[in-house]
Order: C-alpha cells, then sequence, then structure tokens
C-alpha cells in the first residue's frame, strides 16, 4: 500500500514546518508514501521554502488562490497512493496517530468511507473533535464528547455521520467515485457534503478512537466569512438526511423524555413512552412530533438564509 499526505497551504510557514516535521517524526518507517504540497497563493516565504524541498515532497503552486476543495482537488490529480490522507498545515501530528487510522480503514474494508480521529485544541488540550453530529437545530457541529471508557475497550472505530477534512482518511477510488470536494463549498462544508456523498453509496464514515493528533483551530485568515452561506448550500442538498438523522432524533428524544420526567402531565405520558422505546431501540420508528420539531428547525434556518442570501444556486 502507498499513502499520499495532501496537504494545502496559505501563509502561516511556521505552522506548515511544525506540521510536517511531525509528520515526518510519526510516519511508520516502512510505509511508502509521497506529501505533495499545494500552496494556493501565499504571499509570505512559504513558496521559498517549498523550493529547498526533495522527495518524497511534491510541490504544486497554484496561479491563484482555489480554496480549501479546489486546492485539494488539484493536488489530489497529482497522487499516486492507494490511500489519500489529508491534513490541514496547522495540525501537530502525535506519535502513532496514523496507524489506527488505517487500522479502521482496514477492518471496515469496502465499506470504508472516511475515516477520522480525535482532535485537540493545540493551544489548551481541549477535546474538539470526536466526529461530526446532527443537532437539534438540524445543524452539523464538532462532536466533543468521547464514548464511555468501557464502550471503547469493545470497540475504538465509531461510526459517525460526518468528518471534519482536517485530518481525514480516504480511499483514492472512493475519492474518484465520489468526484472530490464540491468547489462550491467556499472553506467550509465541503468536508461534510463528501462524507455524506459517501454514505449515499452505503460506506460509513468512522472515528479511530485510539488516533489524536492536536490542530491549531481556524488557524487560517477568513476561514469562517462563508460559513452560513455553506451551511445553506448544505441543508438545501441533504435536507432529508438531516431532519432523520438518527442522532438528532435520539438527542430530541432525550430532552423530551427528561423534561417529562422534570414536569410530568398525564398527555405527555404517551410521548415519554414512545420516546423511551425509541431511545431504548426497542423501536425503529422515532415519535412523529420528533420528526416534525426537527423539520421546522430546519424551516426556520431556511426561512433565514432565503433572506441573507436570495440569489444563490441550487445546489
Amino acid at each position: 500500500m502507498q499513502a499520499s499526505f495532501i496537504i494545502p497551504l496559505f501563509n502561516n510557514l511556521a505552522l506548515t514546518r511544525a506540521c510536517v516535521a511531525s509528520l515526518q517524526a510519526t510516519l511508520p518507517a516502512s510505509l511508502t508514501h509521497e506529501i505533495i504540497l499545494v500552496d494556493d497563493g501565499s504571499t509570505d516565504a512559504t513558496r521559498a521554502w517549498l523550493s529547498t524541498l526533495a522527495p518524497p515532497f511534491r510541490v504544486v503552486l497554484n496561479d491563484r488562490n482555489l480554496g480549501y476543495a479546489g486546492a485539494n482537488n488539484r493536488a489530489i490529480t497529482h497522487a499516486r497512493g492507494d490511500v489519500l490522507a489529508l491534513l490541514n498545515n496547522d495540525l501537530v501530528l502525535l506519535p502513532r496517530w496514523l496507524e489506527p487510522m488505517l487500522g479502521a480503514y482496514r477492518s471496515l474494508a469496502d465499506r470504508a468511507g472516511l475515516i477520522g480521529n480525535i482532535q485537540l485544541d493545540a493551544r489548551t488540550g481541549a477535546i474538539d473533535h470526536t466526529g461530526i453530529i446532527i443537532n437539534q437545530q438540524v445543524k452539523p457541529v464538532h462532536d466533543r464528547a468521547l464514548p464511555a471508557r468501557r464502550s471503547r475497550f469493545f470497540s475504538t472505530v465509531r461510526p459517525v455521520p460526518a468528518l471534519t477534512g482536517a485530518c481525514v482518511l480516504v480511499e483514492r477510488a472512493l475519492w474518484q467515485q465520489l468526484g472530490g470536494f464540491d468547489e462550491r463549498y467556499v472553506n467550509g462544508g465541503e468536508d461534510v457534503d463528501l462524507c455524506f456523498r459517501a454514505r449515499a453509496l452505503g460506506r460509513t464514515n468512522a472515528v479511530a478512537l485510539t488516533s489524536v493528533v492536536r490542530h491549531h483551530i481556524s488557524a487560517s485568515v477568513g476561514r469562517k466569512l462563508r460559513d452560513e452561506e455553506n451551511s445553506y448550500r448544505l441543508a438545501r442538498r441533504w435536507q432529508q438526511e438531516l431532519v432523520t438523522d438518527p442522532g438528532a432524533l435520539r438527542e430530541w428524544c432525550r430532552e423530551c423524555s427528561e423534561k417529562i420526567l422534570r414536569e410530568p402531565r398525564y398527555e405527555d405520558r404517551s410521548l415519554a413512552l414512545r420516546s423511551f422505546l425509541y431511545l431504548q431501540g426497542l423501536t425503529r420508528t422515532p415519535p412523529p412530533e420528533a420528526l416534525a420539531a426537527l423539520t421546522a428547525a430546519l424551516a426556520q434556518e431556511f426561512a433565514h438564509w432565503e433572506k441573507m442570501f436570495p440569489s444563490v444556486p441550487s445546489p
């Protein structure tokens, strides 16, 4: 097996050099690999530094800034590896971060979608990412909770709806089948969209729970400028998947049950029972009230977005 490590760059040379050093220090000695650095129009000393590199580095220089999706898409056209590892240039890679991700990829075999890991805030050490889940506002958000220690003992691979693209593995054949990132997303949302497309093919996106890295979160200038527009595009494309997400439905049922326990009323007993049965996996059908609540939450977001972006084209 050959691995291609893809790192898009835009300024922040100090972070890039630290990331690359940590990558080289943590790769298994027996791994056949290449490191593709794609510069997306840096204006600092990044390109001068790139000119000093030799194999296993390969350098791609963009004439203009293509953004995260475009830079990755272009770099991957040069990749030779069977497995692609997409990395942000503001990561600090820790010992044995890669082996559990490769293990998860192999264990899922032909069901493997995208494989991510646990990410810590490089500044504070706090957990920033254990996967991406859908919340009750029907928005993808970082999960920052670990499964119970007992659960992690029995399984080190956790299926999730989606993952951040900051540190993720994907089979090159699957990447090509999916067509790469959708470049209509601008520095946000393209990773979740890719995960959803993999899941639509029957693949399982998962977190390798024993792989840990540190991440200087949102170090790139302007990283969050298009978040609302990206969210709007994602929701229009995946509306049905968002409102029927099992995790969001379970969270609604959990909060509903807790509220009823605190403030019991006779007319709530049926809903409490149906919520409990769904939470325990004793029924596959969530209460209609849960679906109605998530649908209403997304409709409220759409009303907000449509005022903000009346001319955004269809996904």
